[in-house]
């Protein structure tokens, strides 16, 4: 399909009452006036005790004054830049975009079975990413590159990241030096300055809190740093329904959505006005074995209340397309179904982990990524409005055909048959017998074909050849300088 965003045409669904969802957001600031949150990183504290929290070691308490102030200032939508302005996106509002899978350390495919990702790997799934239309992010390449040493690792992936993909990509704030490093290749890739770069949102990064209710030196560091620089802080805790998070679902919420009011507050106290993203990806585990489950009717429910708070707030909402399946079967299908119609019926602005995500986040799968390409077109397209004119009410085609005849021959049907359909990449219309005579393939087979086609039909998009060398004389010397040190 040719590039573009959708947009939500449908309401988005409503699970809880208003009531109801003031008394999540009246226990979550309980929450954090009375019991606060660990925050490790001093300065992060610092800033919270400037305005009014009370600081006793690492334990914080943000009175709801802060929080109301600091529901002020965030926009609810704006532009997203990429380096190359056509592949610019919107965030809040009613706009829709798809991010790749991103994380995993494995990956899979049918040829070689799964395996731990290499540098070649996030390489492709960075040109798969920028192939299909329907992902609107480069994501970070959706695998790790474990081939590469970590302290450099990340400037590898960057460099790749701005030469094979033109869409607007995912900075890790995982350390300074490797937040503050990709930045300045992002920076480098779009040719602009510092100032004008804080002025256009141009990376995002994901910020996981410690669930429960603690907050890390990196993840606070990269709040305050992508806050003071104008770029997009997605704030998503990892609360699993009894094991992070309360057994409930309501209990699970209000800790949720404590945890990301509060790194609203130190967001906003950093930089007035920073983009700013509510993130959702509550879930339950299995009780048995304590591993997370993705794709359930809980965190379907997940999906659609932490929408309803994120409009609440009149924050941009993110939220994800997930499977805990272990292969490519009828489980991963219909829990990615399940939990992707969550994120679109919960009004999600940024959906990450749309293509490609397998075993709970622990692989990257090949066939999964073309699998779910395919599904996000069909969504694209359910997304396109119903245009009723007279045209399409085709009052002439039925006066044509009269009762009893058939459309097939019809003027009406010869002139738009062509593109009447979305046209599927994997799903097989066939009858049994022309598909029995091709050799009886699956979808998964479909799928192995398909990526493999994507790879072979690529187009580096161009990038200036003298921020090119600019961009790789910045990577030599970081690498020469040792990279991110680690512990």
């Amino acid at each position: 399909m040719p590039w573009s965003q959708p947009r939500m045409m449908l309401e988005p669904s409503r699970i809880l009452s208003d009531d109801h969802l003031e008394a999540i957001h009246n226990k979550s600031l309980l929450v954090l006036e009375e019991i606060g949150m660990d925050i490790l990183l001093p300065q992060a504290r610092e800033i919270l005790a400037s305005a009014g929290a009370r600081v006793t070691g690492e334990r914080v308490r943000i009175g709801r004054e802060i929080i109301e102030a600091a529901l002020t200032t965030p926009p609810s939508e704006f532009t997203f830049y990429a380096r190359n302005p056509a592949r610019n996106i919107r965030i809040g509002g009613k706009w829709i975009a798809f991010g790749p899978v991103g994380g995993p350390p494995n990956c899979s495919d049918l040829d070689r079975g799964r395996r731990p990702g290499t540098l070649a790997d996030n390489s492709n799934f960075l040109k798969l990413s920028q192939f299909f239309n329907c992902v609107h992010t480069s994501g970070d390449g959706s695998v790790d590159a474990l081939d590469v040493p970590s302290p450099t690792r990340h400037l590898n992936i960057m460099r790749n990241k701005v030469h094979f993909s033109d869409k607007v990509p995912f900075v890790y704030a995982t350390g300074r030096e490797r937040l503050l490093d990709s930045l300045e290749i992002t920076r480098l890739a779009r040719g602009v300055s510092v100032e004008q770069m804080s002025r256009e949102p141009s990376a995002y990064t994901v910020i996981n809190t410690n669930s429960p209710l603690k907050l890390d030196n990196p993840m606070a560091m990269g709040i305050i740093e992508m806050a003071r620089r104008g770029q997009i802080c997605v704030v998503t805790p990892f609360t699993l329904l009894g094991a992070m998070a309360p057994i409930t679902m309501a209990g699970a919420l209000v800790e949720q959505n404590a945890e990301i009011l509060a790194c609203l507050a130190l967001s906003q106290l950093a930089m007035p006005g920073a983009p700013f993203v509510y993130g959702s990806f509550t879930s339950n585990v299995d009780m048995r074995s304590g591993a997370p489950a993705f794709g359930t009717p809980e965190y379907m429910q997940a999906c659609i209340i932490g929408g309803q708070l994120a409009r609440r707030y009149g924050l941009p909402y993110r939220t994800s397309s997930t499977n805990a399946a272990n292969g490519l079967d009828a489980q991963a299908a219909y829990e990615t179904v399940f939990s992707l119609w969550g994120a679109i019926m919960g009004g999600g602005n940024l959906i990450v982990h749309a293509a490609g995500w397998m075993e709970g986040g622990l692989v990257a799968s090949y066939e999964k990524f073309a699998l779910d390409a395919d599904l996000l077109q069909m969504v694209a397209r359910f997304l396109q409005p119903v245009i009723v004119d007279d045209e399409t009410m085709a009052l002439d085609a039925i006066l044509e055909v009269g009762p009893g005849g058939h459309f097939f021959g019809a003027q009406h049907t010869l002139a738009r048959y062509a593109t009447a359909f979305y046209q599927p990449l994997i799903s097989d219309w066939r009858n049994s017998g022309q598909w029995t005579e091709a050799g009886s393939p699956l979808a998964p087979q479909r799928a192995n074909a398909l990526w493999k086609q994507a790879l072979a039909e690529y187009q580096e998009p161009l990038l200036d050849a003298a921020i090119s060398e600019e961009i790789d004389a910045f990577v030599d010397r970081r690498v020469a300088e040792g990279g991110q040190i680690t512990d």
